[in-house]
């Protein structure tokens, strides 16, 4: 019986331990969304017009990109290739290239600028063309957060729709975004004119608390 009494006791004991866990862990969770929610508050606000205005004209070369460079009649120094980090292009034969915040125009002159002074190719003819564009992520409030490519033109209007649209949750008015070349995140009011989305970009879809 006192062999019974003690296992009682003990079990008594660890069951109490699991209850204070529980509890502990549901508070820190509370806390957590309480602390969410708060810090929203403390994003600097721009409108989306002013946040577009920080967009470059065209897509412009990064890492993460993947391109295809076309040196014509000259097969062996055609291929696809990936941007690597810091934004540089290897290739075969000359020297890597700094291909970042570059147009893939601007990027093919480059490429022909090396051949040529280096001497392997007489009067180079070269062509580059993004394959696959770097990625932006989408979270929060949309059906299926995630990382998704950038198609180089892209509003976010249709990065919602490539994460399955908004829950029955989701705020509207306003979205938290992050740019790669931001110090931090912003809070960015929507209106009449679409917010553009850069490849790199985080955006948050907050819960509507209406």
């Amino acid at each position: 019986m006192q062999i019974e009494t003690v296992r009682n006791k003990h079990s008594g004991t660890v069951n109490g331990h699991s209850i204070v866990r529980g509890v502990r862990a549901a508070s820190l969770g509370l806390l957590c969304v309480f602390a969410a929610s708060c810090a929203s508050t403390d994003f600097a606000e721009i409108s989306a017009i002013q946040a577009n205005s920080g967009l470059s004209e065209g897509y412009l070369i990064d890492a993460g990109d993947s391109l295809r460079v076309t040196v014509f009649d000259e097969e062996t120094l055609t291929g696809e290739f990936d941007v690597g980090t810091g934004g540089i292009l290897a290739l075969p034969l000359i020297e890597p290239i700094l291909v970042k915040d570059k147009g893939p125009q601007q990027v093919a002159q480059l490429i022909q600028a090396s051949l040529a002074d280096g001497g392997y190719v007489l009067d180079p003819r070269v062509s580059v063309e993004i394959l696959e564009h770097r990625s932006f992520f989408i979270l929060g409030e949309v059906e299926t957060p995630g990382e998704y490519p950038h198609n180089g033109q892209l509003t976010l209007e249709q990065a919602v729709a490539k994460a399955g649209g908004y829950t029955p949750r989701a705020g509207r008015s306003s979205v938290i975004l992050k740019r790669q070349d931001w110090p931090e995140s912003r809070l960015v009011r929507l209106g009449q004119s679409s917010l553009m989305i850069a490849p790199g970009d985080t955006i948050t879809i907050r819960e509507s608390f209406f």
